[in-house]
């Protein structure tokens, strides 16, 4: 299966979830137009809290659209957008990208992937135990969070769903995604 874009989503506010759009427009540097997480620097209240001169690292946030699959499977109403990502995705493993790798989106945006998603305490208050199902465990013990992964815009361009998504990986050793 080819990977494409299944959905597309922005807020202007901090709301949790993001209504689904004809189409985003991606700005190099900033991130989703008409997004409340649009900027160079972070938007996400935590973070601004501790300091709000840091990068944004975290300008579009994707999830597979396999995740809500598999939320289906548990019980779980959650459609694209639901969970406050701007691309949903289908037929690409995001989760398994290493750092720096970059994606192809439409005709002309690049995104880069920077990190994993820390889900908060905001998705159990949107359905309970909607956190346990989105973390899971390695063979070895260790946290896998399931609930996407976060971009910087590289070069803008528009984005609409059924997009097609090409995907360039960085030089190698690759690094894995880590929490941003």
């Amino acid at each position: 299966m080819n990977a494409i874009v299944t959905a597309v989503s922005r807020s202007s506010s901090h709301s949790f979830s993001k209504p689904n759009q004809d189409s985003i427009l991606l700005l190099a540097g900033l991130g989703v137009e008409g997004d409340a997480h649009l900027g160079t620097t972070v938007k996400h209240r935590s973070r601004v809290a501790k300091d709000p001169t840091q990068p944004n690292l975290r300008q579009v946030h994707l999830i597979h659209g396999e995740l809500l699959d598999e939320l289906a499977g548990k019980g779980f109403a959650v459609a694209a957008g639901a969970m406050g990502e701007n691309v949903t995705t289908r037929g690409i493993d995001l989760l398994s990208l290493p750092a720096g790798a970059r994606l192809l989106l439409g005709k002309s945006a690049v995104i880069e992937v920077t990190g994993l998603r820390n889900p908060c305490v905001q998705i159990d208050r949107f359905q309970k135990g909607l956190m346990k199902a989105v973390l899971g465990k390695d063979q070895q013990g260790n946290v896998i969070r399931k609930s996407g992964v976060m971009a910087i815009v590289l070069e803008g361009g528009e984005v609409r769903p059924g997009d097609p998504i090409r995907v360039e990986l960085p030089s190698e050793p690759h690094r894995p995604l880590e929490v941003v």
